[in-house]
């Protein structure tokens, strides 16, 4: 496998479609720029749909890769190692701030499990059934998977993204459930970027105190050393320093591109691995948006070099995709604003030419009816 190849799978969305969804936008009783972004994401949507105008999403759907990371066997989040799986049951039974906004909104909820640290039986098989290993590698000491887990994740992340395709899922929302996650997307983002480990450590999802802040930080400055060397082959980057999880959310990424569908980023952990993906096919990162602002550097770091500009910052930290989901109704706003808001009625030559007679005024001069 050569992530490369992806470079000439992916096309960027329609660009005369979007010039056309442009030209209607100009057309419509509100003004133009009157609706904000709101214009931008319906014309986006445009293009990746090749429809003008714009259809609704009608089947959105959140999909959560979930997996543990040896690095948090150094007390780097505020978790417990090996605890992804108390995550995962929550969501399943529906006490998670991602499961109760999917509910919500109606909207189905996903999870695979890529590399959660448990026994098979403590989660359905419809979860569990996907697992490429059990936990990854502590990744300041050891590689967090072996070359042929590597591609087996990434083809994970592609076959669920065919299956969502081909189910008629016409948008996704992406997001992840991990223990020490976070700690292996700075890694990432810090090795693409080049820059240091302090730049790109945060908090975390959890949120952990300066002591574990800092050795958070002296995990990620250790596994960037063993990074760097093989910066230049991304399969090989997501095994030394990255993780089940992240290895199967680029996959993910890049088949989402090819089969044209729309993806809505959530933290710091999708960030990482669309840079990753962006890498392997420069044309990719147009098919998503990045719904949220999570406060962690790694994130800005990663938007910034992709330029993605978040839809919201409301101080969301919780992960798990609930960022993201919160993105969607504005999203589904725009695509219903820009396909029912109805368009001016052209004025005529007459109409236009019409003016009032000698002692008249103008008031009593029929005017046709704009509707």
């Amino acid at each position: 496998m050569n992530l490369d190849d992806f470079s000439d799978l992916i096309e960027r969305p329609d660009g005369g479609v979007r010039r056309d969804a442009e030209e209607r936008r100009e057309r419509l009783i509100v003004p133009p720029g009157a609706l904000g972004r709101l214009d931008e994401l319906g014309e986006w949507l445009s293009a990746a749909q090749q429809s003008v105008p714009v259809k609704a999403v009608e089947q959105p759907r959140v999909v959560l890769f979930a997996a543990d990371h040896g690095v948090a066997e150094l007390d780097v989040s505020g978790r417990a190692a090996g605890t992804t799986h108390e995550l995962v049951r929550a969501a399943l039974d529906g006490a998670s701030p991602v499961a109760v906004l999917a509910r919500r909104f109606a909207v189905p909820l996903r999870i695979v499990d890529a590399g959660i640290d448990c026994d098979l039986e403590l989660l359905p098989e419809s979860v569990v059934r996907h697992r490429v290993r059990r936990g990854s590698g502590r990744i300041d000491i050891e590689d967090a998977l072996t070359a042929e887990e590597t591609e087996q994740a990434v083809r994970l992340g592609m076959a669920i993204a065919d299956e969502e395709a081909d189910s008629g899922t016409d948008l996704v929302v992406l997001g992840d459930l991990s223990v020490g996650g976070t700690t292996a997307a700075a890694t990432l983002v810090a090795a693409l970027c080049g820059t240091d480990a302090s730049v790109v450590t945060g908090r975390g999802g959890a949120g952990i105190d300066d002591l574990a802040w800092m050795r958070k930080c002296a995990a990620i400055r250790d596994a960037l050393r063993r990074a760097r060397p093989v910066l230049g082959d991304q399969l090989e980057l997501l095994a030394t320093v990255g993780g089940a999880d992240l290895a199967a959310m680029t996959g993910f990424l890049l088949q989402s591109a090819v089969r044209r569908m729309p993806v809505i980023l959530d933290g710091v952990v999708g960030a990482a691995c669309a840079l990753v993906a962006q890498r392997a096919a420069f044309r990719a990162p147009d098919w998503w948006l990045a719904g949220q602002v999570s406060g962690e550097p790694a994130q800005s770091k990663a938007l910034d070099r992709m330029a993605l500009t978040p839809l919201l910052d409301h101080g969301v930290t919780v992960g798990e995709g609930t960022g993201a989901l919160l993105a969607l109704p504005l999203v589904q706003a725009a695509a219903a604003l820009a396909a029912e808001l109805p368009e001016r009625t052209p004025v005529t030559a007459d109409e236009d030419a019409e003016e009032p007679a000698e002692g008249q005024d103008a008031d009593d001069v029929k005017v046709l009816d704009a509707t």
